[in-house]
């Protein structure tokens, strides 16, 4: 049996997966989770062998999650089903730590293969993501990820910035001092060479930390 975690911040993603999944009697749905801090709460707790795992989440982006995940589950996996088709979302989400990718637009057999693969302890590459990477390897790498430059702190920060949270939202929800917040706010624009929130809200929008819905 197959114990999966689901995480999607949509709930209609989220119970239209468990209703197709459920009907394998190879697999059990243990619990959901609706954004970035859930997952890492409800997969400590359950120690699934799998995470479904969406990349776009609030409270926390799916690249930080998942090399969380990787420390926290003893030996379950994180298969990630995005929305994003890109190079620059596929690679990071690998190199963080995930056995599989697939994006949405992926049927339910490739789906269910590609639960069971990574479940089974094999990596996993929806055709779409495998022919990215393919064709992304034949370009020269470009320098390391902005994001790299940033703390996980600082990436929490970014992102709740970009999702047009105050500085004193932002220091309740990660219990800090306004003033610490405002310290790493300072850094990752630094950092970024950006100096307004439209320009922090477009660069997390391209790098997958939050929608531009």
């Amino acid at each position: 049996m197959i114990r999966v975690l689901l995480c999607d911040d949509h709930p209609i993603v989220r119970e239209g997966l468990q209703v197709l999944l459920q009907r394998e009697p190879d697999l059990l749905i243990v619990g959901e989770a609706s954004d970035g801090h859930e997952v890492l709460d409800k997969a400590a707790a359950l120690q699934p062998d799998l995470v479904l795992l969406d990349l776009s989440m609030p409270r926390g982006n799916g690249v930080d999650a998942i090399a969380r995940l990787r420390k926290l589950l003893r030996s379950g996996k994180v298969l990630v089903l995005s929305m994003h088709a890109a190079p620059e979302y596929v690679r990071p989400a690998l190199q963080a730590g995930a056995a599989g990718y697939l994006v949405k637009g992926s049927g339910l057999t490739e789906l269910l293969q590609a639960i069971r693969a990574v479940a089974a302890g094999n990596q996993y590459l929806g055709r779409e993501a495998a022919a990215l990477l393919e064709n992304d390897a034949l370009t020269p790498t470009v320098q390391s990820d902005d994001l790299q430059r940033l703390t996980p702190r600082e990436r929490e920060v970014l992102q709740l910035v970009a999702e047009g949270h105050t500085n004193r939202e932002i220091a309740a929800l990660l219990q800090l001092s306004a003033k610490t917040v405002d310290t790493h706010r300072t850094s990752l624009m630094r950092k970024l060479d950006l100096h307004d929130v439209q320009g922090l809200t477009r660069f997390a929008v391209r790098r997958g930390l939050i929608t531009s819905e």
